[in-house]
């Protein structure tokens, strides 16, 4: 065991400081606590010696003697402004509240192992009751799937292939796909284009292959631009379609979220195109701000208030041992003034 000094007794000993004293990684620590299996009798043995020498106790008042819950729920999400994983975590955190529990939070910069390792141990080390992973990129969805914790695991995010037996719960971003091009399809558009979110994202991949798969079941001609969910780009990739010949140019755009369509739509007024004379524009999410843009954009609504309480049933069911199935929350075509018919077509 290592030798390093004990702390004053008036501090509070850390799991770090467990760690440095039983010569182990803060994830051993954990684990050790948590009572995993896979840690040598030596190892394990020294970090309760350990923890014995500083006095280190874990932070538990919240949890019941009687059923050995503490009521925390570890939510576990990328520190993103973004509108929509911001409005999953909040409905989420609300719907924990309802039901009696409280919300701890771990937020990463960036979507690496080490990071997710480092979050994970930050919830256990709480004693949370369960571990919910607002999964937006591929590499969270493999991670969480890897996971062998003997509390209910939940990722928020569209189910990938391969998986083992993870539980996925997502609004349904493949349909609010093709409710989007359906709409414009439904107006008379032949021609559209698609302005794609960052390929790392799950959300972004879903919508366009649900957007791509649908113009070719509808026969649609497309043209697919690359973006990063932000409006600036929006506004770049908007400029870019105005400067186009009028007769080669998509008659509408499905952006693949509300920001960059927004971004759009500054772009087209900037460069004197007519939304929705000369070419329509529908986005997703539906942000607070959506209507009352001029003119007010038609989108696709994700409800989060329905994801964050389902999201929270299933984990509560997990934990008590029912069985739940998550399934898709579906989308909602919300229709305001950016989209119309496109120009010289008559309905036969």
């Amino acid at each position: 065991m290592s030798s390093t000094q004990a702390p004053h007794p008036h501090h509070r000993p850390t799991l770090a400081e467990v760690a440095a004293i039983a010569g182990v990684s803060h994830q051993t620590v954990s684990r050790v606590i948590n009572s995993y299996p896979g840690v040598r009798p030596a190892t394990r043995d020294r970090v309760r010696a350990a923890i014995e020498q500083l006095g280190y106790r874990r932070n538990t008042a919240a949890r019941s003697l009687a059923t050995r819950e503490s009521r925390l729920i570890g939510v576990i999400a990328t520190g993103s402004f973004l509108y929509g994983p911001t409005s999953t975590l909040s409905s989420i955190e609300r719907a924990a509240r309802d039901n009696g529990y409280m919300a701890l939070l771990a937020t990463m910069k960036n979507a690496e192992e080490t990071d997710l390792n480092l979050a994970v141990d930050q919830c256990l080390e709480y004693s949370v009751d369960i571990l919910i992973i607002i999964a937006n990129q591929e590499i969270w969805v493999r991670y969480a799937d890897g996971l062998d914790l003997d509390i209910p695991v939940i990722v928020v995010g569209p189910r990938s292939a391969n998986l083992n037996n993870l539980t996925c719960m997502s609004v349904d971003q493949t349909r609010g796909a093709e409710m989007a091009v359906e709409h414009l399809h439904s107006l008379g558009h032949r021609h559209i284009g698609l302005l794609a979110g960052p390929r790392d994202w799950v959300d972004a991949q879903q919508r366009l292959a649900g957007a791509l798969d649908t113009c070719s079941r509808l026969r649609i001609d497309v043209d697919v631009f690359e973006g990063d969910w932000t409006g600036g780009e929006g506004h770049r990739v908007g400029m870019e379609v105005a400067r186009m010949p009028r007769h080669e140019r998509p008659t509408a755009v499905f952006a693949a979220n509300d920001q960059m369509a927004l971004g759009m739509l500054s772009a087209f007024h900037e460069a004197g195109v007519s939304v929705p004379g000369e070419i329509s524009i529908i986005g997703f999410d539906d942000v607070p701000d959506a209507r009352y843009y001029s003119p007010s954009l038609t989108t696709i609504r994700q409800d989060f208030e329905t994801l964050g309480s389902r999201v929270i049933t299933t984990s509560l069911n997990l934990l008590r041992g029912i069985g739940s199935e998550p399934g898709l929350v579906p989308p909602i075509l919300t229709v305001r003034a950016s989209t119309a018919a496109p120009p010289d077509f008559t309905q036969l």
